[in-house]
């Protein structure tokens, strides 16, 4: 089974419930999207900081479970957020991780959400632990 297929296969009620549509997934990278619906905004109907950092930490999360050794799990431990821009409602924003760290006892993962012409909205590091 190949690492899309096995992550489209996880029970993750929270990402679906988001909305996260999973596009590409390998070991060294996960994308997935997610479209901004009235129920994930704030006040003017742009896209609340918590789903951002949910999205991300999903996709960090993810990459982590491609990683794990078999008979692993893992939780996050740290998350920071930079919020750059926001994405209104109706728009599709694509988040992209990539690993920082891969280590036996922590995985570091920085995620890149961006808008469909391509501009950076957030950009979050995450620590996720390795059970």
């Amino acid at each position: 089974m190949d690492e899309l297929a096995r992550l489209k296969g996880l029970a993750m009620p929270f990402a679906l419930s988001l909305g996260i549509e999973f596009v590409s997934a390998s070991k060294d990278r996960v994308v997935a999207r997610m479209l901004v619906r009235a129920e994930l905004c704030t006040i003017p109907d742009v896209l609340h900081g918590g789903a951002i950092m949910a999205f991300a930490d999903t996709l960090g999360a993810a990459g982590t479970v491609l990683n794990l050794p078999e008979g692993a799990g893992t939780t996050t431990i740290e998350s920071k957020t930079n919020f750059l821009g926001a994405a209104p409602v109706g728009t599709t924003v694509t988040g992209e991780t990539t690993p920082v760290h891969r280590g036996r006892r922590t995985m570091v993962w920085q995620t890149k959400i961006t808008n469909p012409q391509g501009k950076l909205l957030a950009l979050v590091t995450q620590t996720q632990m390795v059970l």
